[in-house]
């Protein structure tokens, strides 16, 4: 029971996921910076669309081909040595999102320093990789950490509302937020274990490249 609940995990916070589940955060935090009142709204629901797409399907079916192909035993890529192909695949998707991005007036700089942020991860994970294999699902779940703390810093916002529809409105703190992202990060981490794909050497290692290359991120685009 306890490896298939740490294979969900595995699953549900596969590093592919991470830039969608960052944009989701970000509207739900403050859709204003996107022009809309809400997540509903049908322009913020094509851009999701859209980011999906990009950084999560189009990735996945190159990785699900590599797959078929005998190039990778399985999506976690657990040998440090079937990497490089999904690699190289989901960065080229990753930088192409991202310059697509950067001329997009409606997307907002927050959401820009988070892709860019991911894209500086991937890369310093590849050529981590080349020696040691670091865990690209602390990678993620670094990254995602990096973005909470990031926008707490820049808008300084205590608490944003999620729409519950005919429940109402459910009022969030972002200090629970980034509580709930840590321990998650940790959930994950253990999983991570648990189904014996890393060491813990290579767990901080990710963690800390993801959330680094955030701020590396906020860097180039803010200041």
């Amino acid at each position: 029971m306890l490896r298939y609940t740490a294979l969900l995990f595995s699953y549900l916070m596969h590093p592919i996921f991470i830039i969608t589940y960052m944009l989701i955060l970000l509207i739900l935090i403050n859709p204003y910076l996107f022009g809309v009142s809400s997540i509903s709204d049908f322009e913020v629901k094509k851009l999701i669309l859209v980011i999906f797409m990009s950084t999560v399907f189009i990735p996945g079916f190159a990785i699900g081909m590599m797959k078929a192909l005998g190039l990778v035993n399985d999506v976690h890529m657990n040998k440090r040595e079937e990497r490089y192909g999904p690699f190289i695949a989901t960065g080229i998707f990753y930088l192409a999102t991202f310059r697509y991005l950067l001329y997009y007036p409606q997307v907002p700089l927050a959401f820009k320093i988070f892709v860019l942020g991911s894209c500086i991860g991937l890369f310093v994970a590849f050529f981590i990789n080349l020696w040691s294999k670091i865990s690209l699902h602390a990678v993620g779940m670094g990254g995602l950490i990096g973005m909470i703390v990031i926008t707490m810093a820049l808008f300084s916002y205590d608490t944003f509302m999620i729409p519950m529809s005919s429940f109402g409105t459910l009022h969030v703190s972002t200090v629970i937020l980034l509580m709930v992202g840590i321990i998650l990060a940790g959930i994950v981490g253990t999983s991570r274990l648990i189904l014996e794909a890393h060491e813990p050497i290579d767990l901080y290692g990710g963690y800390m490249v993801g959330f680094v290359t955030q701020f590396i991120g906020l860097y180039f685009l803010y200041y």
